[in-house]
């Protein structure tokens, strides 16, 4: 358990087991947002009056089921994060794409049989498994990803969620129209059991667990993440945790995150069909251009974050905190321009909402990071801390909406909601820029533990040091 000499860093020649690992999360988080999103285009659908079979559901009912998904997830998140800690991330992961893959293959024959009571209830577990995916995620994130690849590949799994969003977009309303709303879950459901049968396979915990994977990468990652040798497990060390000021910068900054994304993915479509005249939700085109920037955006960002790192430009901190603002700042003007969009303006619209949601790919390489960046050890645990305030920020948004928007057709009431978010989006982003920090806790590893077991990410100078020597190779 010694430290490794430099040319143990050295990086593998052409693609490795991890750059598999990467494509298998690609997917499961593409398959898990695509149900996570399905029944907000199939429920369209599914109470058309104009149908010969439909649902009379009011339009509280409706909401009630949409929503349904959201009290399930808050509820699981800070114990998935701590299961994902003890028991590895790809258990959970596969746990909830296939429970999710299930419950969406059953949930045509649940809505006929027991009405909208039922599909709450399936909509629910879909929620409380799907609280694993980013804990999981940012476990197996911490374990696969080396540092002088962690921003392209860590923003390659997660932009599968927007592209996820983007395709179910696209293709449920070619389901509907050829084959009933029915399909869109018959989709989702059987793509998601083949990944799981694919994940089973070729997944892994870790290098260190994997079948397929080679010595020479195994040793690349090590050395790179700094933990060479045989793994601990430590206990959770909760009280460090929530006095961590960096942590809790964390912490603002996701909640800040919520509150503005869910803001527009809620909120817009009421905004533009009331006031610009413009219904979204009848073209799903439009409706998935903001998410098709979102997705393509990250990976120009995430080449970006480790072109900097790997050139030790500015300091992992100050890359991280950099992108953030692009990704926070950056929608928080789009917003301020998309309350000024003339009545009716559909393009200068469609294109300050496509700035909004597509520049905030930035965040993938902020503040998501830093969870990663603090504490390897326990990220699936901060993350699944800081998952649970954001999604309680992301109910109260929408509320907060209603109750400052009481004619849903005055513009100036709608400028309220966006200069809102906007603040938020501006004075969260600033408390991360003041009070976060990518160097590595001492908390992550007990104070007892041999030197020689320290990461190279303890203190920044040696960290720049180390990827110095790197990127000479």
């Amino acid at each position: 358990m010694g430290v490794v000499d430099e040319k143990e860093a050295v990086r593998p020649k052409g693609l490795g087991i991890r750059h598999v690992q990467t494509v298998l999360l690609f997917l499961g988080m593409l398959f898990a947002f695509t149900m996570r999103v399905n029944m907000s285009m199939a429920i369209v659908d599914m109470t058309d009056e104009r149908k010969e079979f439909y649902f009379p559901w009011s339009h509280s009912v409706q909401a009630v089921i949409l929503s349904s998904f959201f009290w399930g997830y808050v509820v699981l998140q800070v114990p998935a994060g701590e299961l994902a800690r003890r028991f590895g991330g790809k258990v959970l992961f596969t746990i909830a794409v296939f429970v999710n893959s299930i419950l969406s293959l059953m949930l045509p024959l649940g809505a006929a049989w027991g009405g909208w009571r039922l599909v709450c209830t399936c909509r629910v577990l879909q929620g409380l498994t799907q609280a694993f995916i980013y804990p999981s995620t940012h476990h197996l994130v911490s374990q696969w990803m080396p540092l002088q690849e962690k921003g392209i590949l860590t923003t390659i799994v997660y932009a599968g969620g927007q592209l996820g969003i983007a395709l179910q977009l696209l293709a449920s309303g070619f389901l509907a129209t050829s084959w009933g709303w029915q399909a869109i879950f018959y989709a989702n459901g059987t793509l998601g059991t083949i990944w799981v049968i694919f994940y089973l396979i070729f997944g892994a915990d870790s290098p260190e667990t994997s079948r397929f994977i080679k010595e020479e990468e195994v040793l690349y990652i090590q050395t790179s993440l700094g933990r060479v040798g045989e793994q601990k497990r430590y206990p959770t060390p909760w009280k460090k945790i929530l006095t961590s000021l960096p942590f809790w910068s964390v912490i603002v900054a996701h909640c800040g995150q919520n509150w503005g994304f869910f803001t527009l993915m809620t909120e817009m479509p009421t905004y533009m069909a009331k006031v610009l005249n413009v219904d979204l939700k009848n073209n799903g085109v439009l409706s998935s251009l903001p998410y098709l920037s979102m997705y393509l955006l990250s990976f120009v960002m995430g080449f970006m974050t480790d072109v900097i790192i790997k050139n030790n430009w500015i300091s992992v901190s100050n890359t991280r905190k950099l992108f953030n603002s692009i990704g926070l700042w950056g929608p928080a003007i789009a917003l301020i321009g998309l309350s000024y969009a003339p009545e009716g303006n559909m393009v200068f619209a469609v294109v300050m909402l496509t700035l909004a949601v597509g520049i905030n790919a930035g965040q993938y390489t902020g503040y998501m990071l830093v969870h990663i960046d603090l504490a390897p050890n326990f990220s699936a645990c901060l993350m699944g801390i800081t998952n649970f305030l954001a999604n309680i920020i992301s109910i109260i948004a929408p509320l907060v909406c209603g109750f400052i928007v009481h004619d849903e057709t005055e513009p100036a009431e709608w400028r309220k909601v966006f200069f809102v978010a906007s603040g938020v989006y501006f004075f969260t982003n600033l408390f991360f820029i003041l009070f976060s920090t990518s160097v590595r806790q001492p908390w992550n590893e007990p104070k007892e533990t041999d030197i020689e077991m320290k990461a190279p990410e303890m203190k920044e100078p040696e960290k720049s040091r180390l990827e110095a020597k790197w990127s000479s190779h």
